[in-house]
């Protein structure tokens, strides 16, 4: 599998060749272009590093941390913690960057590092062509023995983000505590495991977590989706747990069941987040273009101002930063809330909503019931040789001549019943679709159709260039 490189990091599967997997050369030749990126911003000479629970993650973190400190950059070592949790503690650390050590939602084969700038964000675009660049050099100056840097065990930063949780304004903890809130997580066996109970325990919540020990072999498929989470939904059915609880690896996404074992939905958990957020601080709000339309609807009810980024945290930072926003994230479960800092945390959207939950006296279904109903469908189509990116675009535009396009970000199509949204992933050789209509049945209508178009592609030949 090629080594993908993008805003999302650089990721690829375990094992292989250098160059077309992550592998240890491949591993060490990316974080010797990160230190010295760092060292031409005159960056400090210090990176905070922490992991996922993959099997592969102590290797790939041993490898990072000893090249760095051979480049003269001092570590500051999270362990095993959560993708928040080590944005938090760049700043915090006075640090010049941060690398996480995890490919989210991906397969247990796969790994990235995740790269992070001295305000604990994803690196620009800028920053990233200027990696990319370091990365083919040859040229590289490692530090002689007297500036080696050094290997600092860190103190308990999830104890820190979870206190920098609980200070926030208009999170009433005490009533949250009174609500006793009983709760089944999916830990998915990686850093949820840790992070998700402690913070209940904390909010005064009892739960029962399934898939809890860190082995980093996934009970299921690691991305929070309702065909993934059956356990889950199956057991808050079953019993009487107010809610469930389900994240990525790396506990930046957030995925809910309501009271009665019913998907409430990734796409939601932003807009109930904003929704507790915009009722004591109202503002813009911002989403990427894949997310769904509730969000845009909730602002309006608040009087707020929307504006929508491309896909991908980086971009929907500097959106959220470029509008003021007061909270922001993505339709896959990520919440971001400039108060705490800014990127996707799921323990800020699980805070959140039981604040919400707690205020209103309601349940997490009857809060569902408040808000616009969307349905949206996301599929996904290999890209191959054959079947090129900007193939599949220009045959999709042509069929759906009809629509308003919009190419900030791949290709949206509006239509009168719904939208279509196509993009390059960031994290795999695919094109992901996401549809969305007024029902289920026709936003999977529109993706099936589109899906069904560019499969029809590969039984027709290219016509060459004249």
């Amino acid at each position: 599998m090629p080594l993908l490189i993008s805003v999302s990091g650089i990721r690829g599967t375990i094992g292989g060749s250098a160059g077309d997997n992550l592998t240890p050369l491949d591993i060490v030749r990316f974080t010797t272009a990160y230190a010295t990126l760092l060292r031409q911003q005159d960056a400090p000479r210090r990176v905070v590093v922490g992991r996922d629970g993959r099997i592969s993650g102590p290797l790939v973190q041993t490898l990072v941390m000893q090249t760095l400190i051979a480049m003269g950059f001092d570590v500051v070592d999270l362990g095993l913690t959560t993708t928040p949790t080590v944005e938090i503690a760049v700043p915090a650390e006075q640090a010049g960057g941060g690398i996480i050590i995890t490919a989210s939602h991906n397969p247990k084969q796969w790994n990235a590092l995740k790269l992070l700038d001295w305000n604990g964000e994803f690196l620009s675009a800028a920053a990233g062509k200027d990696l990319l660049q370091l990365a083919q050099s040859h040229s590289v100056a490692y530090a002689e023995v007297d500036q080696l840097g050094k290997h600092i065990l860190a103190g308990d930063y999830l104890d820190v983000h979870i206190q920098q949780i609980l200070g926030l304004p208009y999170l009433n903890v005490d009533a949250i505590r009174t609500r006793k809130f009983h709760i089944a997580i999916d830990a998915i066996n990686s850093s949820g495991a840790i992070a998700v109970p402690r913070l209940l325990e904390a909010l005064g919540a009892t739960c029962t977590v399934i898939n809890q020990e860190v082995t980093g072999q996934f009970s299921h498929n690691p991305e929070p989706l309702p065909e993934h989470l059956t356990e889950l939904l199956d057991i808050v059915r079953k019993d009487e747990y107010d809610l469930g609880i389900a994240v990525d690896p790396d506990v930046d996404r957030l995925a809910l069941v309501d009271e009665k074992g019913n998907w409430f939905g990734e796409e939601y958990t932003l807009v109930a987040a904003s929704d507790f957020w915009l009722s004591h601080r109202p503002g813009p709000v911002v989403s990427n273009l894949s997310s769904s339309r509730a969000l845009r609807d909730l602002a309006a009810r608040y009087s707020q101002q929307y504006a929508a980024s491309a896909v991908g945290e980086v971009h929907v930072v500097q959106k959220m930063r470029q509008t003021s926003a007061v909270i922001g994230g993505e339709g896959n479960g990520g919440v971001i809330l400039p108060d705490l800092h800014y990127g996707r945390d799921a323990l800020v959207g699980i805070a959140m909503i039981l604040a919400l939950m707690t205020e209103r006296d309601s349940t997490l279904s009857a809060l569902k019931a408040t808000y616009p109903v969307y349905a949206m469908s996301k599929q996904k189509v290999p890209l191959t040789p054959q079947l090129s990116w900007d193939r599949v675009v220009e045959h999709v535009r042509h069929h759906y001549k009809n629509g308003q396009f919009d190419e900030t970000d791949g290709l949206k199509i509006d239509l009168q019943e719904g939208w279509i949204h196509l993009r390059k992933s960031n994290t795999e050789p695919i094109v992901r679709i996401y549809t969305e209509s007024a029902t289920s049945a026709a936003a999977d209508q529109l993706a099936f159709q589109t899906v069904a178009l560019i499969n029809a592609m590969t039984l027709t030949p290219e016509t060459p260039s004249a």
